[in-house]
């Protein structure tokens, strides 16, 4: 799978660390990933939540018969932030058959919050 010709290319997000049930992935704050007024645009740490479950979720299901979408995402911006980089650590919180909830913590260089999110991520069966 060629994750770098996907929005993770355009945003310069890359997975640093995978394994069952916890990824953890890198963002630039830059001139793709800032709002207007110079900082990390909401959107863009969101993007990156939902990159890190989704992986996190592929990662756990049976990816021959099986495929992971986003179901609902929320977010909260706990400090801005206007360059360097920020990682996201995604875990697990529930594995069902059917769904999935995952907790993303984005952190800055120093381990500052910037952001907390939830990501519920459906299972489906994949289209032959």
């Amino acid at each position: 799978m060629d994750l770098h010709n996907t929005l993770l290319g355009s945003l310069g997000i890359e997975v640093t660390e995978l394994q069952k049930g916890k990824v953890i992935a890198t963002m630039p704050v830059d001139e793709r990933t800032r709002q207007p007024f110079g900082l990390l645009h909401g959107g863009a740490s969101v993007a990156l939540a939902e990159t890190v479950a989704s992986i996190g979720a592929f990662e756990l299901v049976d990816q021959e018969n099986e495929v992971v979408v986003g179901l609902e995402i929320n977010a909260n911006h706990i400090k801005a932030k206007r360059d360097g980089i920020v990682t996201a650590v995604g875990t697990v919180v529930h594995q069902g058959k059917t769904t999935m909830v995952w907790d993303i913590k984005i952190m800055d260089e120093e381990e500052n919050l910037v952001c907390i999110s939830r990501c519920t991520i459906a299972v489906i069966k994949r289209r032959k």
